[in-house]
């Protein structure tokens, strides 16, 4: 499959009397996106706000982050089972809005959803604070169920985005970036002495609004399955994930995966990329061992010498994190995991809820009990007092003249398990 991804840099959001995208500005006409959105009838009322980087900005509860996206050609549109006429995407044209994101608020499972600073010490745990963010502020109907709403929200972020990068259509990209991939059959003859490498895609989906989402479908129960690389970058993967905000995988990060993204640009190189193979983490150890043997076993059925793990949250996956290795490792797959640890905030405890001998090659992404204290912003987009119950906040967290303090894990995406940001652990 050969996906082109034509991109846009967005510079600045600004609200107008109508929507479109022009010199690296895009204008936004809030009464047509109401009711492109409105016609949700979960959802009672709906506004909008702008967040830049550099502003006295904080953002809290967010749920979800979304980069706007625009299928050009290919068969479908981005998000496939949730925007547009189903079909799978991963080939043709996507045009994609760089710099600029959207973030979906409201108050879902209260503890589970995070923080975005735009200016301060904040800024350096997450990349989204150096985006143009346009965040939807989403009330639902009275009486509506847990389930539904965040459902209502998920899908209101998903619809925006695509009527962001729907403005793109007609447009000629600034650069373009080609992703090309080949048959599994064709790989030994194409790249003869390369190393033959598989991503196994670790991926939320215990229930209890801890879902993700495969071309609409929760994924919760399924064996592990393989999916074209450039279909995860096209949307086919979408978060439903009320996880701790500091190690859930948003929507942004499954469609800038830097992991696919390496591999994809080293293929044929210095390595063979052989595939994505997603693989589930159950609540039931049962289907833990179940899911990691099964993906094990593909992987030795496609020729894989090497793989690469990366887990999603923390606790509990990580067995299926060491289950993965062990298993794999026991296929004669030589493997390196990716994860983040909570060591404490003197960094001194275990740092992993699991371990097994096979894992000697680990990369982690920073400890979520590593404590700060955020200054005082001059404007809150949603509630403030969310921080007291979010996770890594507490009751204390607010102090007297504004200022907030937290564990890491209560800022969005800092933690990434993907490698997305730049934290890492290092011994001492």
């Amino acid at each position: 499959m050969k996906l082109t991804l034509g991109k846009f840099h967005v510079r600045d959001i600004q609200f107008s009397d109508k929507s479109y995208f022009h010199e690296g500005v895009l204008h936004i006409c809030k009464k047509e996106l109401a009711a492109h959105l409105l016609q949700d009838s979960r959802i009672k009322e709906i506004d909008f706000d702008i967040a830049r980087p550099g502003e006295s900005t904080r953002i809290v509860p967010v749920k979800d982050i979304i980069q706007p996206r625009y299928k050009v050609s290919g068969g479908g549109q981005v998000f496939p089972g949730f925007v547009g006429e189903f079909d799978t995407v991963g080939q043709g044209v996507t045009h994609s809005l760089e710099g600029c994101c959207v973030a979906t608020t409201g108050q879902i499972v209260a503890f589970q959803e995070g923080i975005i600073d735009m200016s301060g010490p904040g800024t350096k745990y997450n990349s989204f604070s150096r985006m143009c963010i346009l965040a939807l502020l989403i009330t639902p109907v009275d009486n509506i169920g847990k389930h539904a709403h965040e459902e209502t929200v998920r899908v209101a972020g998903l619809k925006t985005a695509a009527y962001l990068g729907e403005m793109t259509k007609d447009l000629v990209p600034e650069e373009t970036e080609t992703f090309k991939t080949d048959p599994i059959s064709d790989l030994s003859k194409l790249y003869p002495g390369l190393p033959r490498v598989v991503y196994t895609y670790m991926i939320q989906c215990q229930g209890l609004m801890h879902d993700t989402y495969v071309y609409g479908l929760n994924v919760k129960g399924i064996l592990p399955t393989m999916i074209e690389p450039t279909e995860v970058l096209d949307g086919a993967i979408v978060s439903g994930n009320c996880a701790s905000p500091g190690h859930k995988n948003t929507s942004l990060h499954h469609m800038q995966n830097p992991v696919i993204l390496n591999l994809l640009r080293r293929h044929g190189k210095d390595l063979c990329f052989a595939g994505v193979i997603i693989t589930i983490e159950s609540a039931l150890l049962a289907d833990k061992k179940r899911s990691a043997f099964y993906a094990s076993n593909l992987a030795r059925l496609i020729g894989a010498e090497g793989a690469i793990i990366t887990e999603e949250g923390g606790g509990n996956p990580e067995t299926d994190l060491m289950l993965n290795c062990k298993y794999f490792e026991a296929n004669g797959i030589k493997t390196v995991l990716i994860t983040d640890e909570y060591a404490g905030r003197d960094g001194a405890s275990q740092g992993l809820a699991d371990v097994t001998p096979e894992a000697d090659a680990v990369i982690t992404n920073g400890n979520g009990n590593e404590y700060i204290t955020l200054p005082k912003m001059d404007k809150i987009i949603g509630k403030l007092e969310n921080v007291k119950i979010i996770t890594g906040g507490n009751a204390s967290s607010i102090g007297e003249d504004g200022s907030v303090s937290v564990e890491i894990a209560a800022i969005m995406g800092s933690l990434c398990e993907l490698g997305y940001e730049k934290m890492t652990t290092r011994l001492r």
